[in-house]
């Protein structure tokens, strides 16, 4: 998806069950202007008030999250589709599905009720329905992502490479924190150890905070240790990462590792990752192994 030539519109479909929450969450952490249960009839109006709002700048990035809730006819979205690019909008599908299963067992695990449990179904038989219901929308998807085998972590990360990232001629950049004691990210280009750096963990007022909190900041931010450490780390990528650009690859992964994954290398992923932006990185995301 290229966001620098045109409007995106990401349409989240699928399976009750399937990760479409989680998707639509991770749409949301960057900076895509989200809304949820929104029927297909209503998609032309939604589109046309939030990018012609008068208050703001309008978003150039909106994810809508489409289901049986809606309780609209999910046929439309082909004609509708094909309006929104007459005007200049890239929209793209995502269906997610899951076997029968696993979404069972999702179920049992949340006790959440099915949405088509009110026509007094079993599950079973609400699953199947769903998936008659949704054909529509699966036939006309850029992308059928099944999350059988995936965890919220994997889902989370796979839609932030393959799908929120640009993959056109720009490199995007992804700065991702994680625990050494759950292991090392193998998908990882560059890994930086933070367990050197004085840790917030021993303050008990800091404890149950993250990286991504003012006071944590603060804290680190007053370390001599970490003012040397983070000065030495933005000299290094300043001086390499432009130099990928003219690589093969579509992104790069820079990893920052502490004991918990819940302070030290969260600070140092989302402070690269603010750096990054404010030298014109067009495409920069962060992701949080431990805190997603």
């Amino acid at each position: 998806m290229n966001h620098a030539t045109s409007p995106v519109l990401v349409i989240i479909s699928g399976l009750s069950g399937s990760g479409k929450s989680v998707a639509l969450k991770t749409f949301e952490d960057l900076d895509y202007y989200c809304s949820d249960n929104l029927p297909v009839d209503l998609l032309p109006d939604f589109v046309r008030s939030v990018m012609t709002r008068a208050d703001t700048d309008p978003p150039r990035q909106l994810a809508v999250g489409v289901d049986v809730r809606g309780r609209s006819d999910l046929g439309q979205l082909s004609r509708w589709r094909e309006t929104a690019h007459k005007h200049g909008i890239e929209v793209q599908v995502l269906f997610f599905e899951a076997e029968e299963e696993a979404l069972l067992k999702r179920y049992a695990d949340t006790r959440r009720r099915h949405p088509l449990s009110h026509l007094g179904l079993s599950l079973p038989e609400a699953i199947e329905r769903e998936r008659e219901l949704t054909a529509p929308l699966r036939s006309q998807a850029d992308h059928v992502i099944d999350t059988t085998g995936l965890n919220v972590h994997q889902l989370r990360r796979r839609i932030v490479t393959e799908f929120a990232l640009s993959h056109g001629n720009t490199l995007s950049l992804l700065f991702e924190s994680f625990a050494y004691k759950h292991g090392v990210p193998a998908e990882a280009d560059f890994v930086f150890d933070a367990r050197v750096l004085p840790n917030p963990h021993w303050d008990p007022a800091l404890r149950p905070l993250s990286g991504r909190d003012i006071p944590v900041r603060d804290y680190l931010d007053a370390q001599t240790e970490v003012v040397l450490y983070v000065r030495q780390l933005t000299d290094f990528l300043d001086t390499w990462l432009p130099r990928l650009r003219n690589d093969t690859r579509a992104y790069v992964t820079v990893a920052f590792g502490c004991t918990g994954g819940k302070h030290r290398s969260v600070y140092l992923a989302e402070r690269m990752a603010r750096h990054a932006r404010e030298q014109g990185w067009p495409e920069v995301a962060t992701f949080h192994r431990q805190l997603d």
